[in-house]
């Protein structure tokens, strides 16, 4: 049986803490910027801990 291989792209994405929380970039900060107002761009700066229902279907793609 061959070994599992981590999925890159989502390693690239996420970060796994110390004690196994998924930690990921907000989404919607990439373009169309002068259109979102500066209140709602400055909320979406930083990471944030993703939802407990992706955490096992990412941690499976990272083969953790």
């Amino acid at each position: 049986m061959p070994k599992m291989k981590s999925h890159t792209g989502m390693g690239k994405r996420v970060k796994v803490t110390g004690k196994g929380k998924i930690v990921a970039q907000q989404a919607g900060l990439r373009h169309n910027l002068e259109k979102k107002p500066s209140t709602q761009t400055r909320r979406l700066t930083g990471t944030v801990e993703l939802a407990k229902a992706e955490t096992k279907r990412i941690k499976k793609l990272l083969g953790r």
